[in-house]
C-alpha cells in the first residue's frame, strides 16, 4: 500500500507532517550533511529578531533526566542579515520554510512578518510569542489573550502568509490563549514551547544557568504535549503543529491522533542527526502496518474512540 504522507494546515501544504523546531535547525542546512532538508516537510528556522542577539550569557544549556534547559535568550541573526542571505542559507532547500518571528510590540511583529514575507522561499510565519513583554512587567505576550489577539491580528495585517502562534505551556488554561490566537486570524498554533524549570549546582549552592530559570524539553514533557494538542483539537478543530518531547515515530503520531495535523522535532535533533529523516520513514511504515493510507486520517482520531 502506498502511504500519502501530506498534510494540510489551513493553506499550508506540506509533502509529509515531519518538520524541525525552531531554534534546533539553524536556518535551513545546519543538518545536510545528514540527510537533505528537502526531505522534511518543513523547516522552522531559528527565531528572528529585528536586531541581531547575542544571547544570554554563559552557561545557558545544562542537561536534566530525560530532557534539557535552556536558556539561549534569542541570540539570532537579526532580519537585515537574512534578507542579506537568505539565498545562501535556503539554497536547495526544497520544502517549505517557516520563519519564526519575535518582537517586542504588536508593531515590531507586524514589521518583521512584512520582511519576512518579502523573501521568496518563506511559505508561513510563527509567532513566538513566549518572549518578554517589556511593557506588561516581564510577563509574557503568550500569558495574555488580549496581546496575544492584538499581535495576531498586526502580524496578519502585514503578511499574506499563514500565521501560525507559537504557545507558552506555562498557563492554566491553554484554550482560552488557542482561542485568542484562533480568534484573531492565525491559521493554526504552534504547541508546546518550553516548559519552565530549573536546576541548581549543589556543589557550589548557585543555580546552575546564569539567567536562573530556563527552557525544559525533550522526552520529560512529551506528556504535557499530548494534553495540550488534546484540549486545543478538542475544543477548537483548528490547525495544529504539535512538539515537544518527540523521540520516535510513536510519538509523532501519538501528538497527531491526539490533534495535530503536523509534528515539529526539537531536542531530539541535538541527540540524533538523523531523527527527522528517520521519523518520516517510520510513520510511512507503521502507517502501512496499520492499513492508514493518508496521514491526515491520524489527525484528530483518538477523539473517535
Amino acid at each position: 500500500m502506498s502511504v500519502n504522507l501530506s498534510v494540510s494546515l489551513g493553506t499550508l501544504r506540506l509533502k509529509n507532517p515531519v518538520t524541525v523546531a525552531s531554534g534546533t535547525y539553524g536556518y535551513g542546512k545546519s543538518y545536510d550533511g545528514y540527510y537533505p532538508p528537502s526531505n522534511l516537510g518543513g523547516i522552522v528556522i531559528k527565531g528572528i529578531t529585528s536586531a541581531s542577539r547575542f544571547g544570554n550569557p554563559t552557561p545557558r544549556i545544562c542537561e536534566t533526566p530525560s530532557g534539557m534547559l535552556n536558556s539561549i535568550g534569542l541570540q539570532n541573526i537579526g532580519i537585515d542579515e537574512l534578507e542579506r542571505n537568505y539565498a545562501e542559507l535556503f539554497k536547495d532547500v526544497d520544502t517549505a520554510i517557516i520563519a519564526n518571528i519575535s518582537g517586542i510590540n504588536g508593531s515590531d511583529f507586524a514589521e518583521l512578518a512584512t520582511r519576512v514575507s518579502a523573501i521568496p522561499q518563506i511559505s508561513a510565519v510563527e509567532l513566538n510569542v513566549s518572549c518578554p513583554n517589556l511593557k506588561s512587567g516581564g510577563v509574557d505576550f503568550g500569558k495574555n489573550p488580549a496581546a496575544i489577539r492584538d499581535i495576531t491580528k498586526a502580524s496578519i495585517a502585514a503578511t499574506a502568509l499563514p500565521v501560525f502562534v507559537k504557545l507558552t505551556p506555562n498557563i492554566t488554561d491553554i484554550v482560552s490563549v488557542a482561542s485568542a490566537a484562533m480568534e484573531a486570524g492565525a491559521t493554526g498554533v504552534s504547541l508546546i514551547n518550553t516548559v519552565q524549570a530549573m536546576k541548581i549546582d549543589i556543589e557550589n549552592r548557585v543555580p546552575y544557568l546564569r539567567n536562573t530559570v530556563g527552557g525544559l524539553s525533550g522526552p520529560a514533557i512529551h506528556p504535557i504535549a499530548v494534553r495540550m494538542v488534546w484540549q486545543v483539537w478538542k475544543s477548537l478543530r483548528c490547525p495544529i503543529i504539535g512538539m515537544g518531547g518527540i523521540t520516535c515515530a510513536e510519538d509523532a503520531i501519538e501528538l497527531m491522533m491526539a490533534g495535530a495535523c503536523a509534528i515539529s522535532i526539537g531536542t531530539m535533533n541535538f541527540v540524533n542527526p538523523m531523527i527527522g529523516n528517520d521519523i518520516i520513514n517510520d510513520i510511512s511504515d507503521w502507517c502501512e502496518d496499520h492499513d492508514v493510507s493518508s496521514a491526515c486520517d491520524l489527525v484528530g482520531c483518538a477523539h473517535n474512540k
